[in-house]
C-alpha cells in the first residue's frame, strides 16, 4: 500500500487511491486475474454480445447484492452508473404510464459525480458544481440529515421530508442517497433510520429508491453494502470505485427485476444507454478476482473492524488540538473536521514528513486506507493525520 515517488521517497496510501484500492497495490490475485484474461481477451462490444467474464461478475454481483436485486447494467464510472440510474428512473416512470415524473428527491450535502445528471443531484449550493446552476436539471432537495450516525431519526427532519415527497409526489421519479454517509460531500455520517424513511416513502409514492453505494460499498463502512445498517434494499443501486479493486475502470447499477422488465416492455425497448467499454472483460476478471478476495478467509468484516479501532484509538487525541471541531470514525473511514479551510500545502507537507499521503479537502482531514494495512501502518497514517491536523 505504498507509494514511491520520483525521487525514490515510499509513502504509505492512506487514501486508497480515492477509496478504489481496498486490497492495496500489485496484488498477487488480481494481477494474475488481468495477465489470465488478457492471455483470452482483452475487449468485445457487450451489444449484442455477451461474454463469461461479464456474466459470472453479474452473477457474483447479484449473489452479494441487496435482496430483490436481480439485474445488472455495467458502465464505465461511478458517475456513469448514476446517470443510468437517472434514466432508469425515468424510463421506468414513463413505462408505468407516468411520463410527468421526471424529477428526484435529494438531500443537501450529497455528491454523485461530475458528469451532468450526476451533479444535478449533488448539492447545488455547497458544492463544487453551483457554477453550472441554470444548466442543470433541477430536482428537489431536503435538507442534509442532522449528523451521526447513532444519531437516530430526527423527528423535525423526517417530518421535512415527509413533507416534500407528498407535496411532490406526482412529479417525482425517485429518491437518490449515499447511504449512511456522504463522500466527496462533506464525509458525514448520518443514522441509517434515514435511510430507512426514504424507502418507507418511496413505497408509500410509487417512487423508487436509489442508492449510491459508489464510496461506500464493499465494505467500507463496515458492512458489505452500507444500506445493509438500515435493513433496507434499493430498488436501484451504484456500485463502482472498490468493484475492481482499484485496478480498472468499471461499475455497475443494480436493479431489481421489476424495475428492468418495465424497462423492457416500455417503448424503448429497452435502457436507453450503451458505453463502448461497458463489461470490458478484463475489468469484469480483475472486479471477480477483488469480490473473491473480500471474502477470503475471515473476509473483510474483521479487517474494516480492526481498522475502525487503530482509527477511533490514534485520532483520539485530535480532539485536543486547537482549531478541531469533530472527529468521527465510522468502519474503515477516519475523519478530523477543522473549524477552518484546511492550508493543503501545508497539510500535505506534513502527512508527508510522517512518510503518509493524504489529500485533505475544504475542512477535512482524512483517512480511507486499504483493508490490507497493518497496525503500525495505521499508526503512521493516524498520526500523519495528526500532523497534518496541526499545521493546517
Amino acid at each position: 500500500m505504498r507509494l514511491r515517488l520520483a525521487d525514490g521517497r515510499e509513502l504509505i496510501d492512506g487514501m486508497s487511491s480515492w477509496w478504489c484500492a481496498i486490497h492495496g497495490y500489485r496484488h498477487p490475485v488480481l494481477d494474475q486475474a488481468v495477465r489470465e484474461q488478457l492471455g483470452r481477451m482483452a475487449h468485445v462490444m457487450f451489444g449484442g454480445l455477451t461474454h463469461e467474464g461479464g456474466v459470472r461478475l453479474a452473477e457474483r454481483l447479484l449473489e452479494l447484492a441487496p435482496a430483490g436485486l436481480g439485474a445488472v447494467f455495467f458502465a464505465d464510472s461511478g458517475s456513469v452508473s448514476v446517470e443510468v440510474a437517472i434514466k432508469m428512473s425515468l424510463q421506468y416512470q414513463r413505462a408505468c404510464g407516468h411520463g410527468e415524473r421526471t424529477r428526484l428527491l435529494t438531500v443537501r450535502g450529497g455528491y454523485h459525480g461530475d458528469t451532468f445528471g450526476a451533479m444535478a443531484v449533488c448539492d447545488p449550493v455547497g458544492g463544487m458544481h453551483k457554477m453550472f446552476t441554470g444548466v442543470l436539471a433541477e430536482h428537489v432537495f431536503a435538507e442534509r440529515p442532522p449528523d451521526g450516525f447513532e444519531a437516530g431519526l430526527d423527528d423535525g427532519w423526517a417530518e421535512h421530508v415527509r413533507e416534500l415527497a407528498a407535496r411532490h409526489s406526482d412529479e417525482l421519479a425517485a429518491i437518490i442517497l449515499e447511504p449512511v454517509v456522504q463522500g466527496a460531500g462533506g464525509m458525514r455520517f448520518h443514522s441509517p433510520e434515514c435511510v430507512a424513511l426514504l424507502r418507507t416513502l418511496c413505497d408509500e409514492h410509487g417512487l423508487l429508491l436509489v442508492l449510491d453505494e459508489i464510496a461506500t460499498g464493499f465494505g467500507r463502512t463496515g458492512a458489505l453494502f452500507a444500506c445493509e445498517h438500515a435493513g433496507v434494499a434499493p430498488d436501484v443501486m451504484c456500485v463502482g470505485k472498490a468493484l475492481t479493486g482499484g485496478y480498472m475502470t468499471l461499475a455497475a447499477t443494480l436493479c431489481t427485476r421489476a424495475v428492468a422488465d418495465a424497462i423492457s416492455a416500455g417503448e424503448g425497448g429497452g435502457l436507453m444507454h450503451g458505453p463502448t467499454f461497458m463489461a470490458n472483460p478484463l475489468a469484469c476478471a480483475v472486479a471477480h478476482a477483488s469480490l473473491g478476495l473480500l471474502e477470503e478467509g475471515a473476509g473483510f468484516v474483521e479487517r474494516v473492524r480492526a481498522i475502525e479501532l487503530g482509527l477511533r484509538g490514534g485520532l483520539e487525541q485530535a480532539r485536543e488540538l486547537a482549531g478541531v471541531a469533530d472527529v468521527r470514525v465510522l468502519g474503515a473511514i477516519g475523519v478530523v473536521q477543522l473549524e477552518h479551510e484546511v492550508d493543503l500545502a501545508r497539510a500535505t507537507s506534513a502527512a508527508l514528513q510522517q512518510g503518509v499521503w493524504l489529500r485533505p479537502f475544504r475542512d477535512l482531514i482524512y483517512a480511507m486506507p486499504p483493508y490490507t494495512i497493518e497496525p503500525d501502518e495505521l499508526a503512521m497514517v493516524t498520526e500523519a493525520m495528526l500532523a497534518a491536523a496541526r499545521a493546517a
